[in-house]
């Protein structure tokens, strides 16, 4: 009997002990503060080569957005798809946006929109979307990559009001806003990364990677800590992933070595595609290896 079929191409995340002993002169007193500051930098830097060296080396991992569904459930298109990657020791950290349209060969399944491996997959088995977009990658793009984050709109609205709002920095004028920093609130905030009105997905990359770095500052800042007990659970509810914890002081202090602004931020833009229409009358972008595969060696060294 067939299954019915599903169109992913359909619009549808100890006490103390006190000493009586004599005190030392002041200028041994003055020399033990001298040395006991002195080992402090000392300890902190053994501590971060440590974590360091036991780092390794390159760590590539799958950032897939959902887009709409029902609530409870995954099934969806990876409608971002952001592959990163972070090299402790130099330090390196980029992120390339890869255009969900992008017509690629999907295991098991044959020549799709790079978006729907994942649906394809949930829709067979829940729980394999990551793992299909992952190999959807390997296979298309040679890039090593055995992580993911998945991102969810669950708890959006609140994590961005939890923040006061979120800054980006815009490099030109874009979704309705000028050129320079703007303040978003929840609402603003999910318009800006969702907005497909006069653009296009190019423009929508763009769009979220401006938008990571603005939330990650605002995460970062001291006045977000004292909300920590509140942020935690939110960031729990929005996203899942198969990234070790062992491995995340190395990403977080290579994300503070760096900085959010040093970042390398690149997309798949419009002059590495082909854009061409299906047989069946979907319109997709063929990749151009050859204009893709240099910002791949450069980015992953692959």
């Amino acid at each position: 009997m067939n299954e019915p079929y599903i169109d992913p191409l359909v619009e549808t995340q100890p006490t103390p002990t006190v000493s009586w002993a004599a005190s030392p002169p002041k200028k041994r007193r003055g020399l033990g503060c001298c040395l006991g500051l002195l080992a402090i930098p000392v300890f902190v830097a053994l501590c971060l080569g440590g974590v360091l060296l036991l780092a390794g080396g390159r760590t590539n991992i799958l950032v897939l957005g959902l887009d709409a569904r029902e609530p409870g459930s995954d099934l969806g298109r990876s409608d971002t798809m952001i592959l990163s990657t972070f090299v402790p020791r130099e330090p390196y950290l980029g992120m390339l946006s890869i255009p969900r349209d992008l017509w690629v060969t999907i295991p098991g399944v044959g020549e799709n929109r790079i978006n729907t491996a994942h649906f394809f997959a949930e829709a067979e088995l829940p729980g394999s979307g990551p793992a299909a977009a992952m190999e959807t990658v390997r296979q298309n793009f040679g890039v090593a990559v055995d992580y993911y984050v998945r991102v969810r709109f669950d708890g959006f609205l609140d994590l961005v009001d939890l923040l006061g709002g979120v800054e980006v920095e815009l490099p030109v004028a874009m979704s309705g806003y000028p050129a320079g920093a703007q303040h978003l609130n929840s609402e603003q905030a999910l318009a800006f990364v969702r907005d497909r009105a006069g653009s296009d997905d190019f423009f929508r990359m763009q769009r979220a990677q401006i938008f990571i770095k603005g939330l990650g500052k605002e995460l970062m800042q001291p006045s977000a800590w004292p909300r920590l007990p509140q942020i935690l659970p939110l960031v729990r509810q929005m996203i899942d992933t198969n990234v070790p914890f062992a491995k995340w002081p190395a990403l977080a202090i290579t994300v503070l070595r760096v900085g959010l602004d040093g970042m390398d931020s690149r997309t798949i833009t419009r002059e590495m595609t082909n854009p061409f229409t299906t047989s069946e009358g979907a319109q997709v972008l063929g990749p151009n290896w050859a204009a893709i595969n240099p910002v791949l060696l450069e980015m992953f060294g692959q």
